[in-house]
């Protein structure tokens, strides 16, 4: 095995990790909306999660842990995703932003300030076009 394909399965076994915290997200009131699966099968698409993968995924979600991006800007990137599903059935229950919450510290951001980080992801992204300006706003 050379060290290119080493570094392909390590990238696609985070990218499947970040998926199934989603779906986590997703599940947290107990189904999975229209506007969720809409999002589900967009971001599997842009993370190259293959359909048997994603079915997997779907019925096994808990057994993936919650591998924290290095960069500040993977965060910001993958606190968008989480805030996009919890805002896509424009539902907001308590679980789904007390998991939002969890999966947040998971990702590295410090536990002190989870209260803020949070509903303002959850407002930045309902305002933002794209993971872009989403992490701009973030910023500020």
């Amino acid at each position: 095995m050379s060290i290119s394909d080493l570094f392909d399965s390590g990238f696609q076994k985070r990218n499947k990790d970040h998926f199934a915290a989603i779906v986590r997200v997703a599940m947290g009131d107990g189904e999975i909306s229209q506007e969720e699966k809409a999002f589900l099968n967009r971001l599997a698409h842009r993370l190259n999660i293959e359909p048997t993968e994603y079915n997997e995924i779907l019925v096994d979600y808990n057994s993936h842990p919650i591998n924290p991006p290095h960069s500040l800007e993977q965060r910001y990137e993958r606190l968008y995703d989480l805030a996009q599903i919890v805002n896509a059935d424009e539902i907001q229950d308590e679980h789904e932003v007390n998991l939002m919450e969890k999966i947040a510290v998971g990702l590295g951001f410090h536990s002190d300030h989870i209260a803020e980080i949070v509903p303002k992801a959850l407002k930045m992204a309902k305002e933002s076009k794209d993971a872009e300006s989403f992490a701009e706003a973030m910023r500020a």
